[in-house]
């Protein structure tokens, strides 16, 4: 069954498609996207994140989601390794070192690119904690 929307329905026995977003350091960009989907369309798709070099969940992602509803604070950053048996439908790189390590995804899913600047980078040079979250 299609919605809509044009995404397909998990109901009536349909598996939810995977997509799985990947950053090198899976702490901000690739972590903000899985919340994103999994807050807007858990009901349909299963939301996966990873880092080609992992390190901490971003404190400013949590708190930049959280204003808008979107609770990230249980996510943590995961290395692509901790999940090579799992088939994903999408595969979306969101900055273009994770695109440049990883330019092939095992797997029969769909590849997308969308280069996003690191809000990390851009925060910290923010003139204060309010100017840091807007332009998170």
């Amino acid at each position: 069954m299609t919605l809509s929307s044009g995404y397909p329905s998990a109901s009536r026995g349909h598996r939810k498609k995977r997509v799985l977003f990947i950053c090198t350091g899976n702490s901000c960009r690739s972590q903000m996207a899985e919340g994103w989907l999994r807050h807007l369309f858990g009901d349909r798709f299963e939301a996966y994140s990873a880092g080609t070099k992992p390190g901490t969940l971003d404190p400013w992602a949590v708190r930049a989601m959280a204003e808008i509803g979107v609770d990230i604070s249980r996510q943590r950053s995961k290395s692509l390794m901790e999940l090579p048996d799992v088939h994903f439908d999408l595969v979306v790189t969101v900055c273009d070192s994770a695109r440049e390590v990883c330019p092939f995804f095992p797997g029969d899913g769909k590849k997308v690119h969308r280069s996003f600047q690191d809000p990390p980078l851009l925060a910290r040079g923010a003139a204060g904690e309010e100017e840091a979250l807007v332009q998170l």
